[in-house]
C-alpha cells in the first residue's frame, strides 16, 4: 500500500457521518445509491484481490454497514459468484436504506440466513459488514462471538469501511476485533485506521468518496492531516554554491552517559547526514575518543562540570538534549545546566524522563517521546488509549511541537495535527529515536522552523525505515536508515540527469 496514493485529510466517525448527512440532505444523493457505490467498489475489490474466489459470504449486522453488505452479495450474485449472507443481531433495526439494499439482495436471488456460531465456514473469502463507526465501547455478545468466528475462520476476510470492532477515532481494538486483509472505506478516511492498533485490522486501506463533490469537503473540518514526503521535501532550502559550513547550523549533541555513547554518535552521524553545517557531542569523558575513532567530522567534548557545556551551547544554533543521557547524578547534572537554555533545542529519550520530573513549558523545543516516555510525562498509564488527545495534552502542557512516536507517529505544534502514515515493525529497534532526534536538529539548523523541519524529519526518517525493510525487517538496525535519509533529503538523485533539489548547478562554461 502506497499511503500517497491515498488523501490527505483524516477525519473522527462524527465527521464522516456530517459528510454524509451533508452529502444526502444538501446534494441531493440518496443514501441507497451510496451504499450501491460502496458495493461496487468492496466487489471491484475483492474481485480484483481474489479473482479464484467462487464462494464468499457477507456477515451482516443490522446497520448501514450491513447494507452495504447486501449490495456486496447482490453485485456477486449477478455476477455469478456462489454468495450467501448470514444476519447477526436484531434485525427490527434496519434503517430505511439498507432495507433497500436488504430487498435489492434479495431480488438477486440471496436470501440471509440467521448466523449459527456452531457452522463451519465454506466459503473462499468473508466479507465484515458487522459495525461500521458507530460502535462506543464493546460489541455486544452476538456481534463478539461472530467477529471471533471470522477471525478463527482462516480465510481471507474484506472489512467494509472499517474492521468491526475497531475504533474510528482512537485505532483501538475492542476485546473482539475483526482483523481483516484489507478493508475498503469510504467518503472520509477515518483516523483510527492509521494508528495504534488500526494497522494491524485493517491490513490494506483502499478509499472511495462514493462520487462527494469537493464542496461538501469543504464543509466539515479535518483537524487531522496525512504527512506526505513529497510536498515536505519542496521546504528544502536550496544551496547557494558560495555556501560554508556555517550556513547550515551547528548542532550540539549532549548525552551519553557511562556505558550508553552509542546513542549520541547514532544521533550526531544522522544530523551530519541530514546536511548540518557542524556537529558537536558532549557526552561522558569515557566515550570521547571511541566517537572521534568512529566518526572525525566530529568535535567531541568529555563533560566533567555543568559549566563545561556552557561555552559549547554558546556555539551552537541548535541543541539535542538526550540521546543515553541516563538518570544519575553526572545526567541530572547536564541536564539541569541545559535545559535553562534559550535555544532551540530536541529533547529525547532521558532527557524527557529527566524533563517529566521537573515540567515546564517552552515554544522552542520539539519532544519525541514515545508512549511510555509520554506517560510520564502526562503521569497517566494509559497514553495508546487515544493517542490524539494524548499529543494535544502534550503539547498544550509543554508548548513547541510534540512528537508521540509509534505506529502512526503524530506531529503537533499547537496550529496543526498532522499522522505520518510510514514505516513498519522493523523501526522498533534500538537507536531509531536516537537518529530521528539528529535529522530533526540539522533540519532545525538548516533554517526550517519547528512544524516543518520536525514533520519532515518525521516522514524522511520513516520512508528511509521503509527502504531499508525491502531487505527484510527483522535484524533492521537504526544505523541501517541514515544512507537512505541522506539520499531521500536529496530528491532526483534516483532520476539520471537531473539534480538533486538544494543542488544550485553544476554549471558549464564555454570559451
Amino acid at each position: 500500500m502506497n499511503p500517497d496514493n491515498l488523501p490527505d485529510k483524516l477525519y473522527t466517525a462524527a465527521g464522516v457521518r456530517e459528510l454524509d448527512r451533508i452529502a444526502i440532505e444538501d446534494f441531493g444523493m440518496s443514501a441507497f445509491s451510496l451504499m450501491c457505490t460502496a458495493g461496487i467498489a468492496c466487489v471491484a475489490e475483492l474481485v480484483a484481490r481474489w479473482p479464484a474466489a467462487a464462494r464468499v459470504w457477507v456477515i451482516c449486522g443490522s446497520g448501514n454497514n450491513a447494507g452495504d453488505g447486501y449490495i456486496v452479495a447482490a453485485k456477486l450474485a449477478e455476477r455469478q459468484c456462489a454468495v450467501e449472507v448470514r444476519l447477526v443481531g436484531e434485525s427490527g433495526k434496519t434503517s430505511p436504506a439498507a432495507q433497500q439494499a436488504l430487498d435489492y439482495c434479495l431480488a438477486a436471488g440471496v436470501k440471509p440466513r440467521l448466523f449459527e456460531p456452531e457452522e463451519v465456514v465454506a466459503a473462499d473469502v468473508l466479507v465484515d459488514a458487522l459495525l461500521g463507526t458507530g460502535l462506543a465501547g464493546e460489541p455486544r455478545p452476538a456481534m463478539a462471538q461472530a467477529i471471533d468466528w471470522i477471525n478463527a475462520a482462516g480465510v481471507p476476510v474484506l472489512a467494509i469501511d472499517i474492521p468491526s470492532g475497531l475504533s474510528a477515532d482512537t485505532g483501538r481494538r475492542s476485546a473482539s476485533t475483526i482483523v481483516a486483509d484489507a478493508t475498503v472505506t469510504f467518503i472520509g478516511l477515518k483516523r483510527g485506521l492509521f494508528t495504534h492498533d488500526g494497522p494491524d485490522c485493517a491490513g490494506e486501506v483502499i478509499f472511495d468518496p462514493l462520487g462527494l463533490a469537493a464542496e461538501v469537503y469543504e464543509q466539515v473540518l479535518s483537524h487531522t492531516g496525512k504527512l506526505r514526503l513529497d510536498n515536505l521535501l519542496a521546504s528544502l532550502p536550496r544551496r547557494p554554491r558560495k555556501a560554508h559550513k556555517n550556513h547550515f547550523g551547528h548542532v550540539l549533541i549532549v548525552g551519553g552517559d557511562r556505558g550508553m555513547g552509542g546513542a549520541v554518535a547514532m544521533s550526531a552521524e544522522a544530523a551530519l547526514r541530514a546536511g548540518a553545517g557542524l556537529v558537536s557531542v558532549a557526552t561522558h569523558p569515557a566515550h570521547a575518543t571511541a566517537l572521534l575513532a568512529r566518526r572525525p567530522e566530529l568535535m567531541v567534548r568529555g563533560i566533567e562540570a555543568g559549566t563545561d557545556l556552557d561555552n559549547l551551547v554558546a556555539r551552537a544554533s541548535v541543541l539535542v538534549l538526550g540521546p543515553g543521557l541516563g538518570q544519575s547524578d553526572w545526567s541530572a547534572m547536564v541536564f539541569d545546566r541545559l535545559i535553562e537554555s534559550e535555544q532551540t533545542m530536541v529533547v529525547d529519550a532521558d532527557g524527557l524522563n529527566l524533563l517529566a520530573k521537573d515540567p515546564r513549558q517552552k515554544s522552542n523545543w520539539v519532544l519525541t517521546p514515545h508512549p511510555g516516555e509520554a506517560a510520564r510525562l502526562l503521569d497517566e498509564k494509559d497514553i495508546e488509549a487515544d493517542r490524539f488527545t494524548s499529543i494535544a495534552r502534550l503539547q498544550t502542557q509543554y508548548g513547541g511541537t510534540v512528537v508521540l512516536k509509534g505506529v502512526g507517529s503524530l506531529v503537533a505544534d499547537g496550529a496543526a495535527l498532522d499522522l505520518c502514515p510510514y514505516g513498519n515493525p522493523g523501526m522498533a529497534t534500538a537507536g531509531m529515536g536516537d537518529v530521528l532526534a539528529g535529522v530533526i536538529a540539522a533540519l532545525l539548523a538548516q533554517g526550517l522552523g519547528l512544524g516543518v523541519a520536525t514533520r519532515l524529519a518525521v516522514a524522511v526518517h520513516a520512508v528511509a525505515g521503509d527502504r531499508v525493510a525491502l531487505k527484510g525487517q527483522r535484524g533492521m538496525l537504526a544505523t541501517d536508515c541514515i544512507p537512505e535519509i541522506r539520499r531521500l533529503l536529496n530528491p532526483g538523485l534516483d532520476k539520471p540527469g537531473s539534480h538533486p533539489a538544494g543542488f544550485d548547478g553544476p554549471r558549464r562554461f564555454s570559451a
